[in-house]
């Protein structure tokens, strides 16, 4: 008996057309790598302008509150996706793609969403940029624990997923470089850096969310998603966020503080996930993972936005005491306190006038 799959024909056109479908994905990713990497640079550029180098240091010698994120981050982030998708008792491959997507590290988006709720920026930036540092041993310790139960289901090693150092080494680069450059430009140009940071976080962020936008729409034909993935996507980030609130109330630290982990918490990595995926993983399994990460970076900014929003009502509508003011309030204030104190030192003192006076 004659077996379809064993036909020349049908295994050219499969190969053909697996081909086809590697080479559209090179294409998309490629033509949107470029504003992506602007983005990126534009934000980490503006938020380094919101830096003061003291409290950032004070924040690595320090480094309890950053403990606190870490613990939030590699602790229980992965642990929740492992929940979820034995929960919902996802297939293998869909699994293991929410596991990875829970064992990256904090994204960029928890920067801009930590500056727009009056968060602790230094803290943000030094979770950020730490908790990329430390996914080069987290990320596979995460996976070989939760991904085990699932991986092993597969005779082909190269489903197990694999660590791209480079991309995450070239991550650190993307942050540290652009975040140097900001905070030279707020020393040297204060003026001119507090433009830069209105326009760089409302623009990057912008861009941001149209390139996910259009990933996700021109993907939408080509990876399919259960209703599982969509409800795990909705609930992921949220409970990140919250988890990281809870924890960092627990452990006493400031409102600024606690929004700031709780956002730093929830936002992941996609970028970094979806760089897993596509060289852990063929085109014929990434059909069943790929679409994951875009709906997890679609809600976690759905959400964040949200509390972004709340946030900005309460500020408005808030009677009475206002909070303590964060890093970034602090300088922003300090450097107009400094602007007026000239003004004022150009001015002629009470005592000139009165002997003016006496003279006359």
């Amino acid at each position: 008996m004659e077996h379809f799959s064993s036909s020349p024909e049908h295994s050219t056109t499969s190969v053909v057309g697996l081909n086809q479908n590697n080479t559209n994905a090179e294409i998309l990713m490629n033509t949107i790598r470029l504003p992506f990497l602007a983005a990126l640079l534009l934000i980490m550029i503006s938020m380094g302008c919101t830096i003061e180098l003291k409290k950032l240091w004070a924040h690595l010698r320090r480094p309890w509150t950053l403990a606190v994120g870490v613990v939030c981050q590699f602790g229980f982030m992965p642990l929740i996706a492992f929940i979820l998708a034995i929960f919902f008792k996802l297939k293998p491959l869909s699994a293991i793609a929410v596991i990875i997507m829970g064992s990256c590290p904090g994204g960029i988006i928890s920067n801009v969403m930590s500056y727009w709720t009056d968060g602790d920026m230094d803290l943000s930036i030094s979770m950020t940029v730490c908790s990329t540092i430390l996914a080069i041993g987290f990320m596979p310790l995460s996976l070989y624990i939760y991904s085990t139960a699932w991986t092993l289901e597969f005779n082909n090693s190269s489903t197990v997923p694999q660590m791209p150092y480079k991309q995450i080494g070239s991550s650190l680069v993307t942050l540290i470089i652009p975040i140097s450059l900001g905070i030279f430009m707020a020393r040297k140009w204060p003026r001119q850096s507090k433009l830069i940071l209105k326009i760089g976080t409302g623009l990057g962020a912008f861009i941001l969310i149209v390139s996910t936008v259009a990933i996700t729409l021109l993907y939408n034909s080509k990876w399919s998603a259960d209703s599982t993935l969509l409800i795990i996507g909705i609930l992921n980030p949220l409970l990140g966020y919250t988890v990281g609130f809870i924890l960092a109330m627990a452990v006493r630290q400031s409102w600024a503080s606690c929004r700031t982990i709780a956002l730093e918490t929830g936002a992941q990595n996609g970028h970094l996930c979806t760089t897993i995926l596509m060289i852990s993983f063929s085109m014929e399994e990434l059909s069943s993972m790929f679409a994951y990460p875009f709906i997890y970076i679609c809600f976690q900014i759905f959400h964040g936005l949200m509390f972004v929003t709340a946030y900005q009502m309460y500020k408005r509508f808030k009677r009475g005491p206002t909070e303590t003011m964060d890093s970034t309030q602090s300088t922003i204030r300090g450097k107009e306190i400094n602007d007026i104190q000239s003004r004022e030192g150009n001015a002629p003192t009470e005592c000139a006038i009165s002997e003016m006076t006496e003279s006359i």
